[in-house]
C-alpha cells in the first residue's frame, strides 16, 4: 500500500497525524520557512508519545542549501542527537555552489546517521541535473527522495516524477508539495509508492487581546495570530483514498 507520510509542526500536529492514519510524520519547525530542524523539546515530546515513524528534518535555516562550516557542523550536531533519543530516519539535503549534491558533506552525514533512514528532501527540487544526483544519492545509499519533480507542485512535475522512478536502483521516489486528496488519485495511478502532504490548515490564535499596532515579524504581511495545524480529517481521507485505491 502507498504510504502516506504527514508534515508536522508540533507534538499536537504529530498526535492528530498518527490518530487520522498517517504512516509516517516528517517532522519540522518553521512551516513559513519550509521546514527548519524541531527543538530538543519537540523531539523529546514526540519520541515518547508518538509510536509510528517519524523523521525529524535536519535543515539549520531557510533559503537555499548551500551551507557554511558553522551551519554543517550544527546539522551533525543535530544529527547525533536524531540518532541519539532513537528515531529510525532523518531529513536532510545539501547542495554545492553550482547545483549538484555536495556529494563530500552528504557522506560526513550518511557516517554520522549510521542504521537511520536518510531521505534526501526537496533540495533535490533545486538541483542542476536531476538524473545525475539521483544516481548519486542512490550510490550514497540515500533511503527516498521527496520531490515535487523540480515543479512548484507534484502534480505540476509527475511527469518528472515518473520518470526519475523508472531509474534503474533509483531510492524511492516519494511525490511531495500541493499532495491532498482532491489530486491524490493521480499519484496512485501513476504508481508512486510514497506520498508526503502537509494536509495543514491555519487556524486563529485564541488570544482575545491583540496589539495591533506592534509586530514581532521583519515581515510587515505576517499574521501573527494564526497558527498552523494538521487538518485531521485531510489525512484521514487521504487514507481512505489509498485504502479504497489498494482494495480496486
Amino acid at each position: 500500500m502507498t504510504i502516506l507520510e504527514i508534515c508536522c509542526y508540533s507534538m499536537e500536529c504529530a498526535r492528530t497525524a498518527q490518530q487520522n492514519g498517517a504512516d509516517r510524520i516528517e517532522l519540522c519547525s518553521a512551516p513559513k520557512e519550509g521546514g527548519l530542524t524541531p527543538s530538543l523539546g519537540v523531539l523529546r515530546s514526540v519520541r515518547q508519545h508518538i509510536s509510528i515513524p517519524v523523521n525529524p528534518i535536519i535543515r539549520p535555516r531557510g533559503g537555499d542549501f548551500c551551507y557554511t562550516e558553522g551551519e554543517f557542523a550544527a546539522m551533525l550536531d543535530d544529527i547525533a542527537m536524531v540518532r541519539e533519543l532513537g528515531f529510525s530516519g532523518l531529513v536532510t539535503g545539501i547542495l554545492d555552489a553550482d547545483g549538484d549534491v555536495d556529494m563530500p558533506r552528504m557522506e560526513k552525514i550518511m557516517i554520522a546517521a549510521g542504521s537511520l533512514q536518510v531521505t534526501f528532501h526537496r533540495a533535490f527540487d533545486m538541483c542542476a541535473n536531476p538524473l545525475n544526483t539521483l544516481k548519486k544519492l542512490a550510490d550514497l545509499g540515500i533511503a527516498r527522495v521527496l520531490t515535487s519533480g523540480q515543479k512548484s507542485d507534484a502534480a505540476q512535475g509527475l511527469t518528472k516524477i515518473m520518470e526519475l522512478i523508472t531509474q534503474p536502483g533509483a531510492p524511492i521516489i516519494m511525490a511531495g508539495a500541493g499532495v491532498r486528496a482532491s489530486n491524490l488519485s493521480l499519484f496512485l495511478d501513476a504508481g508512486v509508492q510514497e506520498v508526503h502532504s502537509s494536509a495543514g490548515v491555519w487556524l486563529a490564535s485564541p488570544m482575545r487581546y491583540r496589539n495591533s499596532g506592534l509586530s514581532m515579524s521583519s515581515d510587515a504581511q505576517a499574521d501573527e495570530y494564526s497558527r498552523y495545524a494538521v487538518d485531521g480529517a485531510a489525512v484521514a481521507e487521504m487514507k481512505a483514498i489509498i485504502a479504497h485505491h489498494q482494495a480496486s
